[in-house]
């Protein structure tokens, strides 16, 4: 029987209705991400509204989680007003593209786990294929929204396999974007390639910083020091 409630330390995730549950990358995302003082920050794409959730538990600002699949939205509004961040996220229903052509404000803050599979096998599941493909959000239209949203001293913070962040990053930078940070993650200690990149690009020239994290240790379910010590702050077996 599938887990339809995922427990943090400080929330509650339910996951019955949303296509996609909570993962990994979400909450690796969440916990690497520092808020540095952000006001405004936006989550594209928040589905169950984990990441929306993770970053309220860290930080002051006012938070917007935006999503184009109605029953997500569901999802983490229910999420979100029974957490007792309630009163700093607000969850709207519509698509990004809609979002910056409507909005006026900047943010701080901008944070995604976008689809990223092209032209692959969808699933039956209309949700569940809208979730994990870019047909619906490409990535030239992401990075174009966010340029839109983020303000001239801005961050965003996004996760995405090693391949297709390849491809998202040239795109960025092609849009005048600069990566400042790189996290590669390995699945485990003795393996050479990268499971995910996750990155931070800002708009204006910056220093760049590079790190590796592995997660597990040479069997699976032993996880590396670094990996718990990231997500302490979440995991309740941490």
């Amino acid at each position: 029987m599938p887990n339809t409630t995922f427990a943090f330390k400080q929330f509650n995730v339910k996951q019955d209705k949303c296509a996609m549950k909570v993962g990994t990358d979400a909450v690796l995302l969440g916990s690497w991400i520092i808020p540095n003082g952000a006001k405004h920050i936006l989550d594209i794409g928040t589905g169950t509204g984990v990441l929306a959730l993770m970053l309220a538990q860290k930080s002051n600002g006012q938070i917007t989680a935006i999503d184009i699949d109605e029953i997500a939205v569901e999802q983490a509004s229910e999420n979100v007003k029974n957490s007792k961040f309630n009163n700093q996220i607000v969850v709207e229903h519509i698509s990004l593209q809609q979002f910056a052509k409507l909005k006026d404000i900047k943010f701080d803050l901008i944070v995604s786990n976008p689809p990223y599979f092209e032209q692959s096998l969808k699933s039956t599941n209309e949700n569940r294929s809208n979730a994990r493909h870019a047909d619906v959000l490409p990535f030239e239209e992401l990075v174009d929204g966010v340029f839109n949203l983020l303000n001239t001293k801005g961050r965003y913070c996004l996760i995405l396999p090693v391949i297709e962040a390849v491809k998202f990053r040239s795109i960025a930078e092609k849009k005048g974007f600069f990566l400042s940070k790189l996290l590669r993650v390995k699945s485990r200690v003795d393996k050479t390639i990268d499971k995910r990149h996750i990155m931070q690009f800002e708009i204006n020239p910056t220093e760049f910083s590079e790190e590796t994290l592995c997660i597990e240790e040479h069997e699976r379910h032993h996880y590396t020091e670094e990996y718990k010590q990231l997500t302490k702050d979440y995991y309740v077996n941490f």
